[in-house]
């Protein structure tokens, strides 16, 4: 998790970047959250074994694959309305480009040595009624002699 952490920073226009310990589960006037935020969270590992070499500790070796999962939010202040002024338009449509932006920087990349790629598997709108906007992104990875 710190090693995404740390290639989301490069993405500026996040003000957030943190495990997702259910930050966006408060529907409290003030979530423990700056927006716009990326919120991460191992969501499910699976492991199979593969056998044994007794030259490695722990002998056991296994694969494993699983699901990272990224919370993008934004409090939207403003409406992208046809006739709203560009300057709002704009604005609002941040988390988008944000959303593009996750996606070049972590879509392919390996977060450590023993692990494949992450790839995106699926995209949901999570539907909020405090103005937060809130989409989840799940990419997959795998893991070798685990």
């Amino acid at each position: 998790l710190e090693a995404v952490q740390n290639r989301l920073a490069t993405i500026t226009a996040l003000k957030y970047i943190d495990e997702d310990w259910g930050q966006m589960d408060s529907y409290s006037p003030n979530p423990p959250a700056q927006f716009p935020c990326a919120l991460i969270d191992i969501t499910s590992l699976n492991f199979s074994n593969i056998g044994k070499d007794n030259t490695a500790n722990p002998p056991n070796r296994q694969l494993g694959e699983g699901t990272v999962t990224f919370i993008i939010a934004n409090l939207k202040l403003t409406n992208t309305s046809h006739r709203a002024p560009q300057s709002q338009k704009d604005n609002a449509w941040t988390i988008w480009t944000i959303i593009d932006d996750l996606h070049k920087t972590i879509h392919g990349w390996k977060p450590i040595d023993a692990s494949g790629a992450l790839m995106r598997t699926n995209f949901k709108r999570i539907r909020r009624d405090d103005g937060i906007q809130e989409y989840q992104i799940t990419y997959s990875i795998g893991f070798g002699n685990v």
